[in-house]
């Protein structure tokens, strides 16, 4: 009986342990088809003030160092979670530009509190009027966000597939 009970009470403090020290990474890729030309769709992905048009919760984005664009370049975006019309978390991100050679590739990093996540977006033209949208994202976590990465990493991918329908429906009635 008393060993019952130490593994029912160990377990809990190995699970965290083992989340800790083990994991903390999620990779994964989403793509959508885009119903408008590469050049239109890059032009339109390439301008991050137009990210408020499709990223619900941007409440600003405001350029740190570098030129807009550019490789090397940073900005700061503040992004508000809501429900129910009241704000229940405010995220500041630095987003790096790490390549951009649209349409073939766009590398970014946003770091935020316990989070390092690299994206890499790339369009593939399918047809005069249509373009693949490859969307990658690699998440690295620290603390109590390896937690949260752990129990929840299908939020994360949901989240970037309403990003990716988001930017479709922009692109496609812009």
């Amino acid at each position: 009986m008393k060993k019952a009970i130490l593994i029912i009470l160990s377990f809990p403090i190995t699970l965290v342990l083992y989340i800790l020290l083990f994991s903390g990474n999620i990779k994964y890729s989403e793509e959508i088809l885009i119903n408008a030309n590469i050049d239109t769709v890059s032009i339109l992905f390439d301008n991050p003030y137009n990210m408020k048009e499709y990223m619900d919760g941007i409440e600003s984005y405001t350029l740190l160092s570098g030129n807009i664009r550019e490789v090397g370049s940073k900005a700061e975006l503040v992004v508000n979670y809501v429900e129910e019309n009241e704000v229940i978390n405010k995220i500041v991100m630095v987003e790096e530009i790490i390549t951009n050679n649209l349409p073939d590739e766009k590398k970014v990093t946003y770091t935020a509190d316990g989070v390092y996540n690299i994206v890499t977006n790339r369009f593939e033209s399918v047809s005069e009027s249509q373009t693949k949208f490859i969307n990658q994202q690699e998440f690295k976590f620290k603390g109590y966000m390896k937690i949260i990465g752990f129990f929840m990493p299908s939020a994360f991918k949901q989240q970037s597939k309403v990003y990716l329908k988001n930017f479709k429906e922009f692109v496609e009635n812009s």
